[in-house]
C-alpha cells in the first residue's frame, strides 16, 4: 500500500478504456483519473487504486470510457421544428417550410429553448462538445453556459435580413462583439459560419477570409451540399462553389465544409493538399436525398474527416452513435469494400478528428493526461449487447446513446446514472411543448 497516494478529485475504473490516441487502444481494467477539470493520468485500476487518493471513486465495472463525443455540425435551436416538414427535398423544405417559420418565431427564447433542449439531448447521447450555426448565437451560449457543456458558437452570416440582423455586415458585427464579450468563457469556442456559398456574396466572402485570417478561427460553411448547389454556381459565377470560395482564400485549414458530397477527385485532392476538414453528416444527406458523401475517398487523400448530426428539423436526431453507426455502413456500401472505415476509425471521426477541425485537439478529443476531463460512460450489458467481443465494435455496430450512463465536461458529472443534473428535463419539455403549440397554430 502506498502511504503517500497522491490527491484526485474523481477516479473513474471501468472495464475498459478507449482512449482514441494512440489509434485502435484498448486498456482493460484501467481508471482515469481526474483532478481540476483535467485528466491526471489514465493507468491500471489496480494501480489507481494503491497510488490515487480521490474524493471520488466511481467504478463502471460493464462499461466502456471514451472522449467525450463531438458534434460537428448542428443547428442547436432547430430542435424546436424537430418533424414540422419532413420527407421533402432541400430547397422546397428550406424555402417553403424552414425559413418562414423562423421568420415568424425567431427570437432570442426561441433559440435559448431550442439551444437547452438540444444539450439535454446531447449530453444524455455522450456528447460534450458541440459545433453550432445559428441566429442569436448569445443566445446559444447562455444556454451552453447554463448546461455546462462545451461549444463552438458559429457566428452565422447571411446576406438576408432577419429578426437577428440586418445584413451581411450586421451579422457579422454582432457576431464578433459576441466573441469579444465571451472570449474568456472556457468552455465556448468560435467559428465563423457563412451559412453557403449560394446565400453570401463575394464581398463577405472576402471579409470572412480576412477575419478567420486575422483571428486564426475556422470557418464552417455548408459546401457541396446538393447538384443543384452546383448548377447554380455554374449559372451564376461560372465556376463551382469550391472553386469560387478558392478565390477568396477560403480554401485552407481554417475551412469546415459541410456534407461535401457532390465533389470530383480534383476537388478532393484540393481539400486535402490545403488542410480542409469535412463535417459529415450521413443521416441529413439522407435524409434530404443529398447524395453519398465520397468519404472513403477523402480519407485516403488525408482530409480530417469529423461527424455531424445536422440538425434536428433534417436529421431528426442529435445522434452520434447513429451518425458513427452510418458513416461506417455507407462508407463500406459505397467502396463495396468492407474494411473501409472499420468501427475504431468511426470513433475517430466522432472524436479527435472532430477536435482538430475546430482547432480544439490539443485540449479534447482523446482521454490523455493533461487535456479536459471530457468523457462518456457507456454501459456495454444487457442482452442486445452480449457477448462483446470488441469494445471498440460494440460501441460503433451495437450500442447507442440509450447505453450512456454517465458524462463528464471539464470534471464535472453533467449525466449520472442516465439523470441530467445541469438541466431540469421537466421544464426543458414543457418549453417544447409551448414552442410545438405555438407554431402548430
Amino acid at each position: 500500500m502506498n502511504p503517500h497516494p497522491q490527491a484526485a478529485d474523481t477516479v473513474i475504473e471501468a472495464r475498459w478504456v478507449l482512449p482514441v490516441e494512440p489509434a485502435r487502444s484498448v486498456l482493460p481494467d484501467h481508471s482515469v483519473v481526474i483532478n481540476g477539470g483535467r485528466i491526471a493520468a489514465v493507468l491500471p485500476a489496480s494501480e489507481a487504486r494503491i497510488n490515487y487518493s480521490p474524493k471520488r471513486h466511481v467504478v463502471l465495472g460493464e462499461h466502456t470510457l471514451i472522449p467525450g463525443l463531438i458534434n460537428l455540425h448542428t443547428h442547436a435551436a432547430m430542435t424546436l421544428l424537430r418533424g414540422l416538414a419532413d420527407d421533402l427535398a432541400l430547397m422546397d423544405w428550406l424555402n417553403r417550410h424552414m425559413w418562414p417559420a423562423e421568420m415568424r418565431h425567431m427570437s432570442e427564447e426561441f433559440v435559448y429553448d431550442g439551444a437547452r433542449l438540444a444539450c439535454a439531448e446531447m449530453l444524455r447521447g455522450g456528447v460534450t462538445c458541440f459545433n453550432d450555426m445559428y441566429f442569436f448565437p448569445q443566445a446559444t451560449a447562455r444556454a451552453v453556459r447554463a448546461a455546462r457543456m462545451r461549444a463552438a458558437l458559429g457566428m452565422i452570416v447571411f446576406e438576408f435580413p432577419s429578426p437577428y440582423a440586418a445584413d451581411a455586415q450586421d451579422y457579422l458585427n454582432k457576431g464578433l462583439a459576441l466573441r469579444d464579450e465571451l472570449k474568456s468563457e472556457p468552455l465556448l469556442s468560435y467559428c465563423f459560419a457563412p451559412h453557403a456559398p449560394y446565400t453570401v456574396s463575394d464581398k463577405t466572402l472576402r471579409q470572412v477570409a480576412t477575419y478567420a485570417g486575422e483571428l486564426d478561427l475556422p470557418v464552417h460553411m455548408h459546401v457541396h451540399e446538393t447538384r443543384r448547389e452546383i448548377e447554380q454556381s455554374l449559372e451564376q459565377h461560372h465556376v463551382r462553389p469550391l472553386a469560387r470560395l478558392a478565390e477568396f482564400g477560403l480554401v485552407g485549414p481554417a475551412l469546415i465544409a459541410v456534407h461535401a458530397v457532390h465533389l470530383e477527385r480534383g476537388e478532393i485532392e484540393l481539400l486535402a493538399q490545403h488542410g480542409c476538414h469535412v463535417a459529415h453528416c450521413p443521416s441529413s444527406n439522407l435524409k434530404l436525398a443529398s447524395g453519398f458523401a465520397p468519404i472513403g475517398a477523402l480519407l485516403a487523400a488525408g482530409v480530417n474527416v469529423g461527424l455531424g448530426s445536422d440538425g434536428a428539423a433534417s436529421n431528426n436526431r442529435l445522434d452520434i452513435f447513429a451518425e458513427m453507426r452510418l458513416a461506417a455502413l455507407l462508407a463500406k456500401g459505397v467502396s463495396d469494400d468492407a474494411t473501409a472505415l472499420p468501427a475504431w476509425q468511426a470513433l475517430e471521426l466522432a472524436t479527435i478528428r472532430s477536435a482538430r477541425a475546430l482547432g480544439l485537439d490539443q485540449s479534447i478529443g482523446s482521454l490523455r493526461p493533461g487535456k479536459c476531463a471530457d468523457i462518456t460512460a457507456v454501459r456495454l450489458a444487457g442482452p442486445e449487447l452480449a457477448p462483446c467481443y470488441d469494445p471498440q465494435s460494440h460501441l460503433v455496430y451495437a450500442a447507442g446513446r440509450e447505453h450512456v450512463s454517465h458524462v463528464w465536461v471539464n470534471g464535472e458529472l453533467v449525466v449520472d446514472n442516465g439523470n441530467l443534473t445541469t438541466i431540469d428535463t421537466n421544464e426543458v419539455l414543457a418549453k417544447a411543448a409551448f414552442w410545438r403549440d405555438r407554431i402548430r397554430s
